[in-house]
């Protein structure tokens, strides 16, 4: 038992350490660089003589808000199904985000939004760090329960970082239009954590299959988070979109893509069971599918019936997914995906990139009108032809499945530095491991835990 001590003292400062260390160094970085836009600045606003009901305030707050809940509360009740692991997945949802939403500001702001030796935010950069929080905890989804919290936040360190480089590459040098993210977002996310999870692979994990899967009620708990998802989607799709015809028409595709997702989850769900029972897994992640495939394409002409077709699709090859992909996914693959994100936001997302490609090929000034040059401004001003305008938004989901690759290959390796604490194949989906957890259910889990805890010595 010698190595326990040893190892619940490099816990206890491993964590502290590195977020304190994160913090600090986050916080000089905004002091040199980061400052307020000119929507912002008391001194810069009120110069240009501007209304403040015209301020990007009052148009976007309302959707940064929506796609707020969606990071914190969505995400992190989603993915609390396992029994004995909800204080993690809300826990480290919290400071996963939190990290993500500082560090997200610097690496966009490099790229994007860097003049005149600054950064300068607004509630714009609030609304894409969001965006990126939510493509690390996609690829959180995928390790969750086998990773402890300092590999968490050096494994959003390095996702950030490539996330922002993949953004730029496709939406500044190639011009694609991926407003919902289906590629920049939900491909990348979700294949980052899958090849990330493949180089974790762990043999053994057998010894902590019993706690692998839910009870009762943190399957209503994660329904609660489907619901705050399912809710909300519209305006996380929209929420970047241009004001007016865009955002709206972005917004309604997200919500008709939605009903019919659902609706194909039910009805795939009672065919797969033998029983026709219905498998809350599906319910939850599935019905969401109709959000991730139309994340490239709703603030194009998709049309409604063309939104109602892509949903559809999306909730079926998500339901089938779950049920037939996934044991195939670990036994012959080795990817040990806890949270099936290949089955919500991978093949959905790859679905929805391959819409986009569909959509911006039949593009015309016809459909768009004036429009165009919001949707597809090199259209619009005879920089590209729509042939090749769908030709840059496929070469766009294969360069997000290259930075996606090569980053989970990275984060693997980086992750696997045996000073970071990694739980034990015998201990893994255990709040126990990194929270005080109420009496009862010390008590329940400490027998097994001693017990394996010799196993894993030995």
């Amino acid at each position: 038992m010698a190595g326990s001590p040893r190892r619940a003292a490099g816990r206890r400062l491993l964590l502290p350490l590195l977020c304190l260390l994160v913090q600090v160094a986050t916080a000089i970085l905004f002091a040199v660089f980061v400052r307020y836009n000119h929507e912002t600045d008391a001194a810069l606003w009120h110069w240009g003589n501007h209304s403040n009901a015209d301020n990007e305030f009052y148009f976007r707050y309302p959707s940064f808000q929506d796609v707020h809940t969606m990071v914190f509360v969505g995400f992190g009740f989603l993915m609390a199904f396992l029994q004995r692991y909800g204080f993690s997945s809300v826990g480290f949802t919290f400071l996963l985000a939190a990290l993500v939403l500082q560090w997200a500001t610097l690496v966009q702001g490099f790229l994007h939004s860097f003049h005149d030796g600054h950064i300068h935010v607004g509630v714009d950069s609030m609304i894409n760090a969001d965006f990126c929080a939510g493509a690390v905890l996609i690829s959180f989804g995928a390790v969750l329960g086998k990773t402890g919290p300092a590999q968490l936040l050096l494994m959003a360190l390095l996702e950030v970082a490539l996330f922002g480089i993949n953004e730029f590459v496709l939406l500044s040098l190639l011009g694609v239009r991926d407003a919902g993210g289906s590629m920049t977002i939900h491909t990348f996310g979700a294949y980052f954590g899958l090849v990330l999870s493949r180089v974790l692979y762990r043999p053994q994990l057998e010894k902590s299959k019993h706690r692998q899967g839910s009870i009762y009620h943190s399957d209503l708990f994660a329904m609660i988070g489907t619901i705050f998802l399912w809710i909300f989607w519209p305006s996380f799709n929209s929420a970047p979109t241009t004001l007016g015809d865009g955002q709206h028409r972005t917004a309604l595709n997200t919500y008709y893509s939605l009903s019919a997702s659902t609706l194909s989850t039910f009805a795939l769900s009672a065919l797969a069971g033998g029983d026709g029972r219905l498998d809350m897994v599906h319910i939850q992640n599935a019905a969401l599918a109709g959000g991730v495939v139309v994340g490239t394409s709703s603030e194009m002409m998709l049309t409604p019936f063309g939104a109602l077709a892509a949903g559809f699709l999306a909730g079926t090859v998500s339901t089938l997914g779950y049920k037939f992909f996934t044991p195939v996914l670990e036994s012959k693959f080795k990817v040990q995906d806890t949270c099936g994100v290949h089955n919500l936001h991978g093949m959905p997302g790859v679905l929805g990139a391959l819409l986009g490609v569909l959509v911006a090929g039949l593009a015309t000034h016809e459909a768009y009108g004036d429009g165009l040059q919001s949707v597809f401004p090199l259209i619009a001003e005879a920089q590209r032809s729509a042939r090749s305008q769908a030709m840059y938004q496929l070469l766009g989901l294969f360069v997000t499945l290259m930075f996606a690759s090569v980053g989970g290959i990275l984060g693997g390796l980086l992750l696997r530095l045996p000073f970071l604490d990694a739980p034990p194949d015998s201990q893994c989906y255990e709040d126990q491991m990194y929270w005080e957890v109420p009496q009862d259910e010390a008590d329940e889990a400490q027998g097994p835990l001693r017990t394996e805890e010799l196993d894993t010595q030995a």
